[in-house]
């Protein structure tokens, strides 16, 4: 049976810190909903690209040659193999993202 998924619900519910949490498979990828108030360790995803889709707020995401903004209705794609680091550009951000169901996250040191 095909079910509706009210990800807005499930993001007014995380008041408080980091979640992230699968709420749909598609094929062989996972779909995610992530709220943050924090920023997230620096890691990278060798066998699969991530997919971020900014829903509310400003998702700021690093990488070694600097950092790109994400604003609530864009979408970008980081290709497997490149280190990113995440936070919010404000108090809290929304974001939609999407890899493969058996991603690997690898977490490393923040660039020099």
């Amino acid at each position: 049976m095909t079910q509706i998924i009210d990800y807005a619900a499930i993001a007014d519910a995380a008041r408080d810190g980091y979640m992230n949490r699968v709420i749909s498979t598609v094929n062989n990828h996972d779909v995610h909903i992530s709220v943050m108030d924090a920023p997230f360790r620096w890691h990278v995803h060798p066998n699969s690209d991530e997919t971020f889709v900014s829903v509310e707020g400003t998702l700021i995401i690093e990488f070694d040659e600097g950092a790109v903004e994400l604003h609530a209705g864009e979408l970008l794609t980081v290709p497997a193999g490149k280190r990113h680091c995440t936070r919010p550009g404000g108090a809290r951000s929304v974001n939609l993202t999407v890899e493969k169901t058996d991603t690997q996250t690898v977490f490393c040191d923040a660039p020099d």
